[in-house]
């Protein structure tokens, strides 16, 4: 029973957050390219749609869930224990930034947009899938070393 529970409220988490980002536009490439460019036809709209998601997660997480010893449907809490700030990440955030820069997309509208008809958000696709392989290879701290 435990584990269909998970099933479903997993759904259901995915369901919503999907609806949410095509309801706000933030599946659309358009929108978001838009919305990054400050010094041209800059569109602030989506600023107001993640300052409304923070209004509505910040007192959640400092009322209930920082409280709480476990997640409701888990033993623990899956929370990074890493918090240094290293070549590695910092050279991924701007890979990640160059490619949402550029195609007016992060992972998860790139899933949503699967279900609309268009080669780009494939090729997208398909160009994220290589990125993560690739990234799981390559450690870029053992490169400097081999100079």
């Amino acid at each position: 029973m435990r584990l269909w529970l998970q099933i479903i409220i997993a759904f259901s988490s995915g369901l919503i957050f999907g609806l949410g980002l095509i309801v706000s536009q933030m599946a659309n490439p358009e929108k978001v390219i838009h919305f990054l460019d400050i010094s041209g036809n800059w569109d602030p709209s989506l600023a107001f749609v993640m300052a409304g998601a923070l209004c509505v997660f910040i007192p959640v997480w400092f009322l209930y869930i920082k409280k709480l010893n476990k997640p409701l449907l888990g033993e623990t809490f899956s929370l990074p224990s890493n918090t240094l700030v290293d070549k590695n990440l910092i050279l991924g955030a701007i890979f990640f930034g160059i490619g949402w820069g550029l195609a007016g997309i992060c992972p998860g509208p790139a899933l949503v947009n699967l279900t609309g008809d268009t080669a780009k958000i494939l090729v997208f696709i398909l160009a994220m899938i290589v990125g993560m392989f690739t990234a799981k290879y390559v450690n870029i701290t053992n490169l400097d070393r081999k100079k």
